[in-house]
């Protein structure tokens, strides 16, 4: 399997001793996102119960056209404390240069530290199909119809 190149860019005041994003694992299809406060703040910061907050990379990045990289929660941080991405999977556009931040979010009962240096988020590269949208008086049909939500059976 081909490795797509992804082009990232320390940020000014970024620490560069936290690290590139990585896979930790052989078979890992997200990439470990570290936290990267400025100077500033690097003693972190504690997010409340339902609080949410930008969290800095110190990094900008470049995607290929054609591909996107979507930001996901790690499953022991929403298992353990409930954290998570409100906006998962949040899709980073390959035109887009800025700062690369994650939007986290305490879901959990409990204050969570997040620390500079921790691993946060963990990224996926994923190719883009672009979409033809065509207007038509007439769908086909289907077994389903307009059914929606749970209109499938019982949980």
């Amino acid at each position: 399997m081909a490795a797509v190149p992804i082009k990232l860019k320390w940020l000014d005041d970024a620490d560069r001793s936290v690290g590139l994003p990585s896979y930790e694992t052989a078979g890992s299809a997200g990439a470990d996102v570290r936290v990267n406060f400025p100077l500033d703040q690097r003693d972190g910061v504690t997010l409340a119960p339902g609080a949410r907050a930008l969290v800095p990379t110190g990094l900008s990045l470049e995607i290929p056209r054609g591909f996107e990289v979507q930001m996901r929660p790690r499953s022991g941080l929403a298992l353990k404390h409930g954290i998570t991405l409100p906006n998962s999977p949040g899709t980073i556009d390959s035109d887009y240069r800025g700062p690369l931040g994650v939007i986290v979010l305490n879901a959990g009962q409990e204050a969570f530290e997040i620390s500079h240096g921790m691993r946060i988020a963990q990224m996926v590269v994923a190719p883009v199909v672009m979409a033809e949208f065509q207007l038509d008086q007439e769908l086909s049909e289907t077994s389903r119809g307009s059914g929606g939500f749970g209109s499938t059976g019982v949980l």
